[in-house]
């Protein structure tokens, strides 16, 4: 029986970091205005030593004040699922700094599920009428049910561009900053109800 349950969360330690970029940043640090919502789909190339991975990233979320909006993530990685909600405060401008703290869930296949808290320290800038350079870290939680918890952590520099007052194009890189972690690389789109 221990030899089992010890099988069986390696199993899961090893979903969890063959997959250990589930989630991008995709914004700037400018949150989202008030009453306005955002939705946004990205696909994440994971990078990992000798083996990558490909997913699919959403969010939508809602300004709920000048400084402060929340976001639900969902994305969809080969035999795992992962969602989460986050809120985001703008602490101030010129340039932007934010900062989001979020709770998450990865559910693999086979029943297993491993929750977790995640932090985003956010800072960008214009250079240009339509184009903003942001850079971030990234620092998220797990913790597994069955094994130890664990860290994973990225540097994260992107670009924002404005297509049309609702259309955004994001590009971003993630560098991992521990072995628990994976680089990726995302682009994608976020649109504007306002």
């Amino acid at each position: 029986m221990k030899i089992s349950l010890a099988a069986v969360a390696g199993l899961v330690l090893m979903g969890a970091v063959s997959a250990s970029a589930q989630d991008a940043l995709m914004n700037s640090a400018e949150t989202i205005n008030r009453r306005n919502f955002k939705f946004a789909g990205y696909p994440i190339f994971t990078l990992g030593d000798g083996e990558s991975e490909t997913g699919v990233g959403l969010r939508a979320g809602y300004g709920f004040g000048r400084r402060f909006d929340a976001e639900a993530k969902l994305s969809f990685f080969d035999g795992l699922t992962y969602y989460g909600l986050d809120g985001e405060w703008w602490i101030k401008q010129e340039p932007d700094v934010s900062f989001a703290l979020g709770v998450h869930r990865t559910s693999f296949d086979g029943g297993f599920e491993v929750p977790g808290l995640d932090t985003s320290l956010l800072v960008s800038d214009h250079i240009g009428d339509r184009l903003e350079l942001y850079g971030g870290l990234r620092v998220a939680w797990e913790f597994p049910e069955e094994g130890d918890s664990y860290r994973r952590m990225h540097l994260v520099p992107g670009i924002e561009y404005k297509i049309s007052d609702d259309i955004d194009f994001l590009a971003e890189f993630g560098l991992k900053l521990n072995d628990d972690s994976s680089s990726y690389f995302s682009v994608g789109l976020a649109y504007y109800i306002r």
